[in-house]
């Protein structure tokens, strides 16, 4: 009888003591499995990467401020330019010079706007850069929903920006191009440009919208109360979306330029 109640209290210590690890075990996982706050999740911005050669060091590009076409008084051209530059900053493999220096070359050559390619390549020889952007605003609305177009040629100096490793074209790759929003027919350019592109960004488009979307993944803040919609309320945050996609487009435009001359 003894036996047995000394059998039946082992019996219970060892039920215990296995209870007890095995708490402890669910107690150190779930220590180790911290919750993250979604407040401090980041997300990675989309990246423009260019198809020039860059073992040799970045291209480097200026850009000229762009003509006010738009019909809008009140447009400040210097103000978008200034938004090209950055955007062109923001491309793998290409660096730009400010705007100031530009227009100084601009002033010393006596060119207010490039009306050959002669022209511009003075105007890239004198600044010491591969290539000149110029461009012109076609639309303007600051009002939300805003709109805002852009046209910008690329000008490049004969042997520069010589094409980078050569691979396959990869088809899936571009399902990841910047969305081509329609051409403006009448947007031409003096002399020859080596590429030009023309968008009309109006945010009353749904297709214009999930791009913005996209574009303000990992560039504004998601606990906010209006999210990516802040890019609709505030004209300069439009502007440097569309300035970015329309600088995509142009470098979607290269990476066929290469493909067609291989």
């Amino acid at each position: 009888m003894e036996a047995c109640s000394r059998f039946g209290k082992d019996a219970m210590t060892s039920a215990q003591t296995m209870l007890a690890l095995l708490l402890s075990g669910v107690l150190i996982g779930l220590s180790g499995c911290r919750t993250i706050d979604p407040r401090d999740r980041l997300d990675i911005p989309g990246l423009i990467v260019a198809p020039y050669d860059t073992s040799q060091g970045d291209v480097l590009w200026a850009v000229i401020p762009p003509a006010n076409e738009s019909g809008v008084s009140s447009v400040r051209a210097d103000e978008i330019g200034d938004q090209i530059v950055a955007a062109v900053q923001g491309i793998r493999g290409v660096r730009c010079l400010p705007i100031n220096r530009t227009l100084q070359a601009m002033r010393a050559l006596g060119i207010n706007q490039i009306t050959s390619t002669n022209e511009a390549i003075a105007l890239a020889n004198a600044l010491g850069v591969d290539a000149i952007i110029a461009g012109s605003i076609t639309a303007y609305d600051p009002y939300d929903p805003p709109t805002l177009g852009l046209a910008l040629a690329l000008y490049s100096r004969p042997g520069a920006m010589k094409q980078g490793p050569k691979t396959d074209l990869d088809h899936r790759a571009l399902t990841m191009a910047y969305t081509d929003f329609g051409k403006f027919d009448g947007s031409r350019f003096a002399g020859d440009p080596v590429n030009s592109v023309s968008q009309h960004l109006d945010a009353r488009d749904h297709a214009v919208l999930m791009d913005l979307k996209r574009y303000a993944q990992g560039r504004s803040d998601p606990n906010s109360a209006m999210r990516w919609r802040i890019y609709t309320a505030s004209m300069d945050l439009y502007t440097q979306f569309v300035a970015h996609h329309t600088v995509g487009r142009l470098i979607d435009e290269e990476w066929l330029r290469y493909a067609r001359i291989r």
